[in-house]
Order: C-alpha cells, then structure tokens, then sequence
C-alpha cells in the first residue's frame, strides 16, 4: 500500500489496497482524510453493501431514507427522490452548514459515469485560510456568517417562484463563524453556496466579502479536480473541503454511490 499525493496542498492516492476490512488501512485512510482532506483509492468496485462496511468503520453513518445508510446520486428522477435537489451539487458547498453539527466525513463511489464532464472538484478551506496574508486573516477574525437552504438554491434558480421561496423559508437557517478554529487548534473556513450573509455587514458589502473569499479559495492552488473511474472510491473531510460537480447531461448515466458520517463537533 503505497500513497501519492493528489496535489501539492492536499489529496491522497493510495495504490495497492487488497482490502478495506483492514485495520490498518482503515488508520490509514483514517490519518490522510484528517490531514490530506481527500482519499482517493481506484479500482475497487465496492457494492452497497462493501460501501456500507468500510464507512462504518470510519463512524456511524447517516440515514438519507429510514433504514437506509447509502444513497443514489443521479440527476434522473427514476433512480432517486433527490434528483431535483442534487442540482445544487455544481455550486461550491460544504454539506450541513444548516445543521449545528455537520457531517465528518462523506464517501463516494462511481458505478457508472458521464462521457463528457461529471468529475468533481474539491478545494481546501484549511489551505485557503492558511495562506491568507496576516491582515486578511485579522479582517475575517469573529466575523459570523448565516447559511440557508435558500441562498444555496438561488444558484440554481436565480428567478425562483414565490412558491419555492416561501418553502425554502420554512428550512433552518444557522450562524457559524466565519473562521471555525477546531477544538484541536486548526482553522478553515465555512463558505460556499449556503453562506447567505455576514452578521452585521451591509448587504452588498456581505455579498462582495463572500464572493471574494469563495474566489480565492477556489483557485488552482487550493483545489483538485477528480475525473472519476467507474470503480472510484473517494472520501473527503465534509467539514474542510468545498465541493462541486462538474457539469454533465441530466440524461447521461452518470450514477454515484454516497455514505455519509456522523459528525461529532459543532459549528463554533
């Protein structure tokens, strides 16, 4: 079992994994995805069930649907409830930023893939922040930023009607720092499509400082782009890393697999 790093800042391969139902593997995998934020291993071809047993053994998982541990990501109706939802996968996000605590950690895998685009992207808001110049870091110090369902689905419907904008308002809204500082000393940012506003920050002003940030944080030297493989698996840090979808045809077979982990630390 041998690693590569998958960019300079962040991203770890590792080649040669016989089998995940290894406890050594599993530490591995374990210390990459907290200090390279993304682990990918190729060529796997796990099922349901192979999917299921690895992401146990990095935390409880999440249930998308009662009784069920994994789900579908396509864009076509027929293969999952969440088709029209996951339209807002090709913006820049952090899961749960709507929820006290987020998820820990996400996996992926790929069973069938687009021809043309479908990969995802990632970026590192712990890397973004640590090269931010000295007076960025001290402007962005206990800012605090409210994220919402809706300011994420008004980058898929710029020109939404009254009836989704009153159904997004009954979702929950939450207030994060703009810079979490982790209970183990480490810093990242929490950006992406649900930041709605700054606390206290005129509006415009608001939107031009978040747009900045995002900007910035998703630059080249801050980000990997993933071209999947059918039989990928990829695992990132949801509380660390922005993420997107590259843009395919809804109609392709694109067909993915996601688990994802308990998380075990609040917002601050």
């Amino acid at each position: 079992m041998e690693s590569v790093a998958l960019s300079p800042l962040f991203g770890t391969e590792f080649e040669g994994v016989d089998s995940l139902v290894d406890e050594a593997v599993v530490a591995r995998v374990t210390e990459a995805l907290k200090w390279r934020g993304v682990v990918l291993i190729r060529g796997l071809h796990l099922d349901n069930e192979a999917q299921i047993a690895f992401s146990r053994c990095l935390g409880e998982l999440v249930k998308p649907l009662p009784n069920e541990e994994i789900m579908t990501v396509s864009l076509d109706p027929e293969k999952t409830v969440a088709a029209e939802y996951l339209k807002g996968t090709f913006s820049w996000h952090i899961d749960d930023t709507t929820n006290m605590v987020p998820a820990k950690a996400t996996t992926l895998t790929a069973r069938k893939i687009a021809e043309v685009g479908g990969g995802t992207e990632f970026a590192s808001t712990y890397a973004a922040y640590e090269n931010l110049p000295e007076h960025e870091k001290k402007r962005y110090e206990g800012l605090r930023v409210v994220h919402s369902f809706e300011a994420a689905q008004r980058t898929v419907y710029p020109d939404p009607t009254d009836q989704q904008v009153a159904f997004w308002r009954t979702l929950p809204k939450n207030e994060s720092s703009l810079v979490w500082k982790r209970r183990d000393g480490r810093r990242s940012l929490v950006i992406g499509a649900t930041a709605d506003h700054i606390v206290g920050m005129d509006a415009d002003e608001s939107r031009k400082l978040l747009d900045e940030l995002l900007a910035w944080t998703t630059q080249e030297q801050f980000s990997y782009l993933h071209q999947w493989e059918v039989g990928d698996l990829v695992i990132w840090d949801n509380t660390g890393m922005l993420h997107r979808a590259q843009q395919y045809d809804p109609k392709s077979e694109r067909l993915m697999q996601r688990t994802t982990i308990v998380g075990d630390e609040a917002w601050a």
